[in-house]
């Protein structure tokens, strides 16, 4: 999926190119989908004809599972 090298005068031309998302609503998504981890999925809620939410929901691999791997790791620290 991020194999492919970045080009930028790719990149701003196809921006310009999009009809329904902005740029920054493009920067959203991919950060989104770079926060899910392996396994998850992104669902785009449209309102109005406009982008207007990201439902992310992170899934975890049952037969890797380790103790504490579900646990974020910001929340063990402050327990």
């Amino acid at each position: 999926m991020g194999d492919s090298k970045f080009n930028p005068l790719e990149a701003s031309a196809t921006l310009k190119s999009l009809t329904f998302l902005d740029s920054g609503q493009v920067q959203m998504i991919d950060e989104a989908l770079a926060a899910l981890g392996d396994y998850g999925e992104l669902r785009l809620i449209v309102e109005k004809g406009r982008l207007r939410f990201l439902v992310t929901q992170k899934s975890f691999d049952a037969l890797k599972w380790q103790p504490g791997a579900l646990i974020d790791p910001v929340k063990r620290i402050q327990t």
